[in-house]
């Protein structure tokens, strides 16, 4: 049985990688943390790392890095992740480029409405490409940071703006973790740009103090702008959180009243598990006591208790088996009892600690 299931994770996991769908993995390999990613299918024993690189998922590739992929790992044809990665590229420019460039030659110098051409781009990577070579550091350290920044913004906005796809879809809040990560890019942002200022004020002398004077001024408004900038994206990303919690609490509310009012057509339908509005489906205990929670003032002891009061007899096992034990599906019913009494559980034990 251990085996089969972990092969049904697996299968997950594969189809995720194979779609692109980063959120859904995340959140899986968030539920399922000892699940080792390291594992082959199909006739090319291919890693879910080679089938990233092949379907060019790069998102998807860093995430699984983060779950310890092993990039050295190798398929039938001893190949690891970074051959296929580099297949792939070289392949781009052979399945895309050449064919548009012997088809049409005079397209090389057609101009966007930036004025830019297809001939002004492949100089430019091939001049990236020889400076790097003759270099061995890559490009401008300070554009390779405002680039790191702003393309670690987007990954985070977009992670942390999960789109509802169903009435009870599992949403990926990871809490905490927003925050810390805009504070520590920030601030090591902040850190390298005075220090390269301090740098350039000790070496500046005679004339070229003026020079200096005016890149540090600019350097400076670079700051204020690019602070200013992550500040309006940090609350945005605040009030999108806000929102979310907001619509999954209103979303339990309304599923509370629909499920639980009393009159006929409340005796009638059957519930499976499916169909009991838990305050968070596929979340633990306390993700559920958060959203059901949510937006109380719990330093306004009196209605903190008086809203807690009231959850805990929507949610007394007893009470609950009153209302809903008769229309519980047969095979569901267990589940539903045992997750009942844990969510319980949970309220009066946040209800023991405010004594």
């Amino acid at each position: 049985a251990l085996v089969s299931m972990l092969c049904r994770k697996q299968k997950r996991v594969w189809r995720y990688v194979e779609d692109g769908r980063l959120l859904s993995l995340k959140a899986f390999l968030r539920r399922h943390r000892d699940l080792d990613v390291n594992f082959s299918r199909g006739r090319r024993k291919r890693s879910p790392l080679h089938l990233a690189c092949h379907r060019r998922h790069d998102a998807v590739l860093r995430l699984l890095l983060k779950h310890g992929a092993d990039v050295l790992r190798r398929d039938r044809e001893g190949n690891t992740p970074l051959h296929v990665a580099v297949k792939r590229a070289l392949k781009a420019y052979d399945d895309l480029v050449v064919p548009l460039k012997n088809s049409c030659p005079e397209a090389l110098n057609a101009a966007n409405n930036a004025g830019v051409t297809p001939e002004d781009l492949l100089t430019k990577m091939k001049h990236k490409k020889r400076t790097e070579d003759e270099s061995g550091s890559g490009a401008d350290p300070q554009a390779e940071w405002i680039h790191k920044l702003w393309d670690e913004i987007d990954d985070e906005f977009c992670e942390s703006s999960g789109i509802y796809h169903g009435k009870y879809d599992y949403v990926d809040d990871d809490e905490g973790d927003f925050g810390h990560w805009a504070d520590r890019i920030r601030r090591e942002y902040f850190d390298k740009k005075h220090a390269e200022a301090q740098r350039r004020a000790a070496v500046s002398s005679g004339g070229k103090q003026k020079k200096s004077k005016q890149e540090a001024d600019g350097g400076v408004e670079s700051i204020k702008k690019l602070q200013k900038e992550h500040e309006e994206y940090l609350k945005r990303g605040a009030r999108k959180e806000e929102e979310l919690r907001q619509a999954k609490k209103r979303r339990y509310e309304e599923g509370c009243a629909a499920t639980f009012r009393p009159g006929p057509s409340a005796g009638s339908a059957k519930l499976s598990y499916g169909h009991i509005p838990w305050p968070a489906p596929r979340g633990t205990v306390q993700e559920m006591l958060d959203v059901m929670l949510h937006g109380v003032d719990r330093k306004d002891l009196p209605t903190f208790r008086k809203v807690l009061r009231k959850q805990q007899a929507l949610w007394h096992p007893d009470k609950f088996a009153q209302r809903c034990e008769a229309r519980l599906e047969e095979k569901d019913r267990q589940r539903i009892l045992d997750t009942v009494t844990a969510l319980s559980q949970g309220l009066n034990s946040l209800a023991q600690r405010l004594k």
